[in-house]
């Protein structure tokens, strides 16, 4: 059965934007310009992609709302305040901001189950509320079977899940995640997909996806925007992206289809 979103957030009216990028332009050396002049919004409650060729700048777009990256020039805005002067904690504690990266993202020789305690040792102060956080998490993303495997030998759909789970024990209020589709089989993929939709609806996350999963992650986003020449050269929904003249030029070529 394929999944389908129900709905999807394409704009909310007279709400300030959770996050804005303003002017963003990053170089890693002089004559490498990673990103140019981006200026992006995105509202609470939204599921927005990001695709582009490979070294568009997508994971680095991430990385500069983490705070892993300064930008060379320009400014990042959450809930209208100027954080691009923040270190990572500061914006992970004060912005509930959580990361799924794309490699690792765990501690592989700990179990699952192990691997939630160590992260919820650092956020759940209260040792009740951080048993009963962690046996939800088990519950919700079925990892009661493997709870006592080391994640090292996890297959590759349960380390993606033990990840997700990581990333809420902080109870984030935007998650981002960083090719969590990739070299999945079709069946992974698809729960996943179905993960992230109940995660908008029923954590109310707003989630920035990267991935070269064009297809399966058009499915979940609201809006979606591709990255090309160090530049946002299309954005819109799914349907408005199909009809884009520089969505089919700068990446998805004249055959692509998405349903």
């Amino acid at each position: 059965m394929s999944v389908i979103k129900k709905f999807r957030i394409t704009k909310i009216k007279n709400s300030k934007p959770l996050i804005s990028l303003k002017k963003i332009s990053l170089s890693f050396q002089k004559n490498h310009l990673i990103l140019d002049n981006i200026n992006l919004d995105i509202s609470k409650g939204q599921v927005i992609g990001l695709l582009g060729p490979n070294g568009a700048g997508k994971s680095s777009m991430m990385n500069l709302i983490t705070g892993a990256l300064k930008p060379s020039f320009g400014n990042i805005f959450i809930k209208n305040e100027d954080i691009t002067q923040y270190p990572i904690y500061t914006r992970t504690k004060k912005f509930r901001i959580s990361l799924c990266p794309q490699i690792g993202g765990y501690f592989a020789d700990l179990s699952a189950e192990d691997n939630l305690k160590a992260v919820g040792e650092i956020l759940i102060k209260d040792k009740k509320l951080r048993k009963l956080k962690i046996e939800e998490l088990i519950s919700k993303f079925e990892l009661d079977a493997v709870r006592k495997v080391e994640a090292k030998h996890l297959s590759g759909g349960f380390k993606r899940r033990l990840t997700i789970s990581m990333s809420l024990l902080g109870e984030p209020e935007i998650l981002l995640m960083d090719e969590p589709l990739a070299a999945l089989d079709p069946q992974t993929i698809q729960m996943l997909q179905n993960i992230i939709i109940k995660l908008q609806s029923e954590y109310n996350l707003t989630i920035l996806i990267t991935d070269h999963q064009a297809r399966d992650l058009l499915v979940v986003c609201d809006k979606a925007l591709i990255l090309a020449n160090s530049k946002i050269v299309a954005e819109g929904t799914p349907n408005e992206l199909m009809k884009n003249v520089n969505a089919a030029k700068y990446y998805f070529g004249e055959n692509f289809k998405f349903k």
